[in-house]
């Protein structure tokens, strides 16, 4: 199943995230398959492609807790009439 999730980049002190789109059982640094953002949490910047985040998310790709917040905070499901409940697996 393919999630977004962050992927943390920087240096010490100073990291920022780039959401991507990677395979759940891969690992958090490893290879993603398409980069769909950017989030800077010391400044609160918020870069998102809409198109392709929406495209994963109406193709059945569930985000982490995290991602679903930051997208919260950019009023996306409003904007696209998606629901980002967690879904539990059993």
């Amino acid at each position: 199943m393919v999630k977004p999730r962050l992927k943390r980049h920087g240096k010490k002190q100073r990291v920022t995230y780039r959401i991507i789109a990677i395979d759940s059982q891969s690992r958090r640094e490893g290879k993603a398959i398409r980069e769909v953002g950017f989030y800077n949490p010391r400044k609160e910047q918020t870069q998102l492609d809409l198109f392709a985040i929406t495209a994963l998310l109406k193709e059945g790709a569930q985000s982490t807790e995290t991602v679903r917040g930051i997208l919260k905070r950019a009023k996306l499901p409003e904007q696209v009439g998606i629901n980002l409940q967690l879904e539990i697996e059993i």
